[in-house]
């Protein structure tokens, strides 16, 4: 093992004294081709250019002699060291801090930055950091080669953003470009890249006390029926459909048949990208005017489904407010993870289930009756019955 091992972050300005220090006793220097390329930098040192940081934990935890590692920006965040004290390489490391890369972008973009979301897009988690840029007005992206800002802008097909393209921070080559999210996609962008992603017409208040998160203004779940959009659709049983969803940050969320928007709005306020499908033009129009109304971000999408679907992203759970059997099969093909329907009626509800069932998907089914009373002197006031559907795919082994 390494007598002793420090993380550098380097962020273009001169190193530090400590940093230097650290550098002059190294028998074994890792880092990107441009860090190696520093002046400071032992010449009988041994050199490993870092791209997988697992393979060069290993090296490091092997070689005996004083180790450095070097990184971009800073190294605790979104960076080397998780990997580096991680329990199966058993280091301890010293850091040498610098300015993180997204600290940089936004200064260089002259914005603030307490209220943004800061997500890591490698080709394994772009759609879920697409979604995090669906959903929230001002998000930081750490890119990586194959999960740029072309690829980003490509999976936001449809929803207009502004991009703050930061490439190679910190060197000669720095340079800074803003454009619309459409022309995006047509540019070659060097690495590395922060991608700083603005739009919508949520948010902005910032200046909070927590970052990147608003405190909603209503609490719990389950808007009521007289709160702008919640009008038409019953409280509890969105309220049960929302628990068995479960919306979480970077899903995308189908709302089919979303009337006044209240789901869409409250698995927003969950943190999730929405994408609001009704036929009505006004059902749109009202989704977003709710969707302003209570600070989220959603797309409303005008069209009758099943055939709408077609041209939607992948989505991560489904919520079905009506379009039966053709419209239940059409969601079982795009594999989300869950999905929640409801009938007025036990057939229909033993169609749906069959359907669902039949594309792959294990089914609860619960019935739901609930009645509105008077407090004054408890008095019926209306009384809802619903059969409730739940699905969760099952994952064959291939």
């Amino acid at each position: 093992m390494a007598d002793r091992v420090t993380v550098i972050g380097w962020d273009g300005s001169p190193l530090t004294a400590a940093a230097r220090s650290a550098l002059s006793a190294a028998t074994l220097v890792a880092g990107a081709a441009h860090h190696l390329a520093l002046p400071e930098v032992p010449p009988a040192a041994e050199r490993i250019r870092l791209g997988s940081v697992d393979l060069a934990a290993r090296r490091v935890a092997g070689h005996r002699g004083t180790a450095v590692v070097l990184a971009d920006g800073d190294p605790g965040f979104f960076g080397v060291v998780r990997t580096l004290r991680a329990p199966e390489h058993g280091l301890e490391v010293e850091v040498v801090p610098a300015v993180s890369s997204v600290a940089a972008a936004f200064a260089r973009a002259g914005m603030p930055w307490d209220d943004a979301r800061i997500v890591v897009a490698h080709q394994r988690t772009l759609r879920r950091a697409v979604n995090v840029c669906r959903a929230h007005p001002k998000v930081a992206v750490l890119t990586s080669p194959g999960a740029g800002p072309a690829e980003l802008a490509l999976l936001l097909d449809g929803v207009h953003r502004t991009f703050v393209i930061c490439e190679e921070l910190g060197t000669d080559r720095e340079q800074v470009t803003v454009l619309t999210s459409d022309k995006a996609a047509d540019h070659a962008w060097r690495d590395p890249n922060v991608v700083i992603v603005i739009g919508g017409s949520a948010g902005g208040r910032g200046g909070g006390w927590l970052m990147g998160h608003e405190t909603p203004a209503v609490r719990g779940w389950a808007l009521p029926l007289e709160e702008p959009g919640g009008s038409g659709q019953d409280p509890t049983l969105r309220a049960a459909q929302l628990a068995r969803l479960g919306p979480r940050v970077g899903d995308l969320v189908w709302d089919i048949g979303c009337g006044g928007g209240a789901f869409s709005v409250e698995a927003a306020r969950f943190g999730a990208a929405v994408i609001a499908v009704d036929a009505d033009p006004d059902a749109r129009a009202r989704a977003e005017a709710a969707a302003r109304r209570h600070g989220v971000q959603l797309q409303a999408v005008q069209g009758r489904a099943p055939h709408v679907l077609e041209r939607l992203p992948e989505p991560d759970v489904v919520r079905i407010g009506g379009g039966g059997v053709p419209v239940v099969t059409a969601c079982t093909d795009r594999r989300p993870e869950r999905i929640v329907t409801h009938a007025s009626t036990r057939d229909e509800a033993e169609a749906l289930g069959a359907a669902l069932a039949d594309g792959g998907y294990t089914v609860e089914c619960a019935l739901l009756q609930t009645v509105g009373l008077d407090p004054g002197d408890w008095s019926e006031r209306e009384r809802s019955v619903v059969f409730l559907l739940s699905a969760r795919r099952v994952d064959r082994a291939p």
